[in-house]
């Protein structure tokens, strides 16, 4: 078989061994108990750009610390219905003995306005993150090009059944390249 013939199957291969690894990449972190998110603010900009997806590990909230990075939820005043990836910048403990959170993004020159308190006993800690993958969670958040990815595959497939269809129905050749002629029979 030449090069030029292997090339489709290898390309082939290739596209299934790149799912294969993007899927794995994918699950992996789920399976090891990481959460991950992806940023889609500037207010974290120099530690983590747009499009880096954060990796962080659910711990106890006694052991947050001043500067661990969490991603929460901003009380219902803060006017913010959205999860924020921000640096912790002061813990500290009210009257009643209840903790009481301020975070502030690292290209922010302010600490955010409000304070929180967190509702459950753990909370995601930022342990890794890697740059430029969000991307493509933020594209596949698109309705239109989830539509494009997943059904120009599904279009190539029909298209592909269809012409094995319209070939197996096509009349076989006959002796010269043409169209055999129909058979028929006489009865007597």
């Amino acid at each position: 078989m030449s090069a030029a013939m292997r090339l489709p199957h290898f390309l082939g291969n290739a596209v299934i061994a790149l799912v294969i690894v993007g899927s794995l990449a994918f699950m992996l972190p789920s399976l090891l108990g990481y959460e991950r998110y992806v940023i889609t603010g500037g207010s974290m900009a120099g530690t983590f750009e747009i499009g880096s997806v954060v990796f962080e590990e659910p711990v106890p909230v006694e052991d947050l610390r001043v500067g661990d990075v969490i991603t929460y939820l901003p009380p219902a005043e803060a006017g913010i219905d959205n999860l924020v990836t921000h640096r912790i910048h002061r813990i500290r403990q009210t009257a009643e003995g209840e903790t009481v959170y301020r975070t502030k993004g690292d290209a922010n020159a302010d600490v955010d306005p409000w304070t929180f308190r967190l509702e459950s006993d753990r909370q995601p800690r930022m342990s890794f993150a890697v740059p430029a993958v969000g991307h493509v969670f933020i594209a596949l958040a698109d309705r239109a090009t989830r539509i494009v990815v997943t059904g120009l595959p599904a279009a190539l497939v029909a298209l592909a059944s269809l012409v094995q269809l319209l070939r197996a129905l096509r009349p076989a050749p006959g002796p010269t390249g043409g169209a055999r002629p129909a058979v028929t029979t006489r009865s007597a």
